[in-house]
């Protein structure tokens, strides 16, 4: 291509011409995605593109070519000794049918143009770090990819949409109400695609909810724990608690010991037969300082009370 004339190999990749390697790579790795002749079958043009985007890659990360390139211009090639042909990607053939999948392609292509450093780290476009799969065409090739999904609780419990980036390629995904931790969620033909068959995988996304502050999940009930003062533990009270749905009232009874839970039904994870129920766990919850008027009611009661709690206890043998 170079010699049918004068090409600006940065114009080609859409970059300035102070462009780094870094800036270089990933305009190519972009372009080559957007013209790649699976994505754009029997579309000569696009293939065009990616040759001449393959062409302008080869000649800009090699520090030598480029450097002569900036130099002599459209003669940078005869300078650089190679003759009046253009540089390897004018004559550009691929046979996509040895590559396990289109970044093993990508990947291989970068090594050659850029050298072992050019090639690492990519495929690793999934949320969470998510990469491709080696394969061959010699053998069956898994096209399936995986990622991790974080989702804060509040997501989780009413549902909500995400929109990822998966491959530079804008992706949709709905979280169900009521998703579970350690659940997976399936985007078919969103995984890794394999060049010259048009084949592509799905992508697993395995959910993983953040923990809340307050309630923790049990199967399909909510738990948390209720701080209790001595004294309504005793006599019996009104308490207002909090639920997923807002303040709600509840009734602790008289003679109450800590570590008993009180049911809220239909207050716990939403499913797909109904609501859970919502446990609150009852836990004395003492004063870090004490009144005059309370030490004396607890002197008080320490005085006039008939039964020792240690009683049974004491009465135990001794091993």
């Amino acid at each position: 291509m170079a010699g049918s004339g004068y090409r600006d190999y940065f114009k080609v990749l859409g970059v300035e011409r102070n462009a780094d390697s870094d800036d270089i790579k990933r305009a190519f790795r972009k372009l080559a995605r957007q013209y790649h002749p699976d994505v754009n079958p029997g579309d000569s043009t696009a293939e065009a593109k990616f040759k001449e985007v393959s062409e302008a890659y080869e000649v800009l990360s090699d520090p030598d070519k480029r450097s002569k390139y900036e130099q002599f211009g459209r003669y940078w090639n005869q300078a650089s000794g190679m003759g009046g042909g253009g540089p390897a990607g004018a004559g550009f053939e691929v046979d996509f049918g040895r590559y396990g999948n289109f970044d093993d392609f990508i990947n291989d292509l970068l090594g050659r143009f850029g050298g072992p450093q050019a090639a690492a780290g990519f495929g690793a476009g999934f949320p969470g770090g998510a990469g491709f799969p080696r394969g061959s065409s010699r053998a069956p090739v898994n096209l399936d990819a995986e990622a991790t999904l974080k989702v804060s609780f509040a997501e989780a419990f009413r549902g909500t949409e995400r929109t990822l980036s998966v491959n530079e390629e804008r992706v949709q995904v709905r979280i169900p109400q009521g998703i579970k931790p350690g659940s997976r969620l399936r985007l078919k033909g969103k995984g890794n695609l394999q060049p010259g068959t048009g084949r592509r995988g799905d992508l697993f996304l395995n959910i993983d909810v953040q923990n809340h502050p307050l309630w923790r999940l049990d199967g399909d009930q909510l738990r948390a724990d209720l701080p209790v003062a001595l004294d309504e533990f005793a006599l019996g009270g009104t308490a207002t608690v909090m639920t997923p749905d807002g303040e709600a009232q509840v009734t602790i009874p008289a003679g109450t010991s800590p570590g008993r839970s009180l049911r809220l039904k239909g207050k716990g994870w939403p499913s797909p037969g109904g609501r859970g129920d919502l446990l609150l766990t009852l836990n004395l919850k003492l004063p870090s300082e004490w009144s005059a008027d309370e030490l004396e009611l607890l002197k008080r009661l320490q005085q006039s009370r008939s039964t020792d709690p240690r009683k049974a206890w004491l009465q135990m043998a001794p091993l």
